[in-house]
């Protein structure tokens, strides 16, 4: 049969540029630079940094008890923070029996886990416990070099954003300390980098269905789809870290079933729509919704297994038998999640950097996570000296990918370029819903709530840059005028960061140096109570 409608196999699946070999050694390279800036001193400060007086104590307590456990002291007397330093792991409360020690904790258990593992590795030290934060940070730097390069089919371009996830200061800061927002990001942009590979897994499938197989209106059931089930784990392992893992769970469901239709509709199907609900929905949803499901209850393993979890009631889900027992643990939990979610919506409490969201793309209000009173003066031969970790992004990266969005908002109304539009709806999902939050609960909130969308303000900043290099056979003086500009931004982002590093890594300097770093006088004072 002759078709009279579709369109070529290379516009459904445009080819990618250089070989294989190439486009993994650019991107390995890129990491290995950012892992060298991660790594690098990585135990130092030698010291309970910020919220790891959180998570690298209850890191610590799932490895011993499967469960987080109520610590000695408290925020005014955190003895345990002082045991642990001195090298004494004798950190938990000792009560009775096991669930009167149980400790309340308001997110769920993987990300603390993945701290543990450094822990298990290398001891209960500042190194062990931020060990698998900088190894995850180093690898979503080689994630974004390779989504990048896919989704703009150069790897010169997949390098560059690669490069500037790995000079941003605030993705530094957090992948050098054992906070849970790291871990968040990565199972994120991993997550979409399997949709962005799935696109072109079911749009090759498509075309070759179409070059091979006889017409029909709705297309061909494109089978099992292992890149989709794998960025289904991904983001059930995104809210298993943080509960605000599920705005991209939503967003990105929405996409993938969009880019579904719009493959179909690409090929000339006469029932592209019909052939989505029909075909491809209902992977989509086991994918989208009971893969990540599964993963997140698994991520609970412990509290399930075990009688000293906060709410678990073992001796009553144990009373009754095996069927009594798993309903009686369902409820525990489902109650405990409800509280939880209480908590999350009651959290006013003042915290001198907290700050709103609208103000986090222009850096107004960083987090300080480390500033000792006490330097002494030896340290860096000047009568006052500092060591600072301050929660920052890079300036010039940051503020050039706000430009970057507000244009890529005009290419998607004029072009409907669905990297475009990905990218926008992978930044709205992780920085809008803190708007509702901040509306309507007026909760404590924090500049680096923003990091899942670092990546996105990247592939911003990477889609316009390959506007600016221009196509492949455009003259080669509008190249060399654009590839000058694009090396001209990177060498600024560079130089910012440079600038920036003693601030975010602990390097004694003086106070002077220190003070010179701080953009703006929000940078160091209090937040307005």
């Amino acid at each position: 049969m002759v078709r009279s409608w579709g369109v070529s196999a290379q516009r459904l699946v445009p080819p990618m540029q250089g070989t294989a070999l190439v486009g993994w050694a650019g991107p390995l390279l890129v990491a290995l630079f950012g892992g060298i800036l991660r790594f690098i001193r990585l135990g130092e400060p030698n010291a309970v940094v910020f919220d790891e007086t959180f998570y690298a104590k209850d890191a610590y307590s799932l490895l011993r008890y499967g469960v987080e456990r109520t610590m000695l002291g408290d925020a005014k007397d955190p003895i345990a923070d002082r045991r642990l330093m001195a090298g004494n792991l004798d950190i938990f409360k000792h009560c009775p029996q096991p669930d009167d020690c149980a400790s309340f904790v308001a997110h769920p258990p993987l990300g603390k886990w993945m701290i543990g593992v450094g822990e298990w590795l290398f001891g209960m030290n500042p190194f062990g416990w931020r060990f698998v934060a900088a190894l995850v940070g180093t690898l979503s730097i080689l994630i974004m070099a390779r989504v990048a390069r896919r989704m703009t089919r150069s790897t010169l371009l997949g390098c560059l954003g690669g490069l500037l996830l790995s000079l941003d200061g605030l993705h530094l800061v957090l992948s050098r300390t054992a906070l849970l927002d790291i871990f968040l990001m990565f199972w994120v942009l991993a997550a979409f980098a399997c949709l962005v590979t799935d696109r072109d897994w079911a749009r090759q499938r498509l075309a070759d269905w179409y070059e091979r197989s006889p017409v029909s209106e709705l297309g061909p059931r494109l089978g099992f789809r292992p890149w989709r089930l794998a960025a289904g784990f991904c983001l059930g392992a995104a809210c298993a870290v943080k509960w605000s893992g599920i705005f991209f769970l939503i967003a990105f469901a929405i996409m993938s079933l969009l880019w579904d239709m719009g493959a179909r509709r690409a090929l000339g199907l006469r029932g592209p729509y019909r052939g989505t609900f029909s075909y491809d929905l209902p992977g989509a949803f086991a994918a989208m919704a009971i893969v990540p499901a599964v993963t997140f209850v698994t991520s609970w393993t412990g509290w399930f297994a075990t009688s000293g979890g906060w709410g678990r009631n073992w001796d009553q889900a144990t009373s009754s038998g095996p069927v009594f027992f798993v309903i009686d643990s369902v409820r525990s939990w489902l109650k405990y999640q409800v509280e939880v979610l209480g908590y999350h919506s009651n959290l006013h409490e003042y915290h001198p950097y907290m700050s709103e969201p609208w103000s986090w793309p222009l850096l107004i209000r960083p987090v300080s996570f480390y500033y000792p009173a006490n330097v002494p003066p030896s340290a860096c031969g000047a009568s006052e000296c500092s060591q600072a970790v301050h929660g920052v992004g890079t300036p010039a990266l940051w503020y050039a990918a706000l430009l970057a969005l507000i244009g890529l908002v005009a290419w998607y109304v004029a072009t409907r370029d669905w990297r475009a539009g990905a990218t926008l709806l992978g930044f709205a999902a992780g920085w809008l819903p803190w708007f509702y939050y901040a509306i309507a609960d007026n909760r404590t909130m924090y500049l680096f709530y923003m990091i899942p969308v670092v990546p996105f303000m990247v592939l911003a900043l990477v889609l316009v840059a390959g506007l600016v290099l221009g196509r492949q056979n455009a003259p080669a003086a509008r190249r060399a005028v654009g590839a000058a500009a694009v090396g001209a931004f990177a060498l600024i982002v560079l130089i910012n960061f440079w600038w920036l590093y003693p601030v975010l890594t602990a390097e004694t300097i003086t106070h002077g140096e220190w003070w010179a770093r701080m953009l703006m006088s929000s940078w160091v004072t209090s937040a307005p109570k």
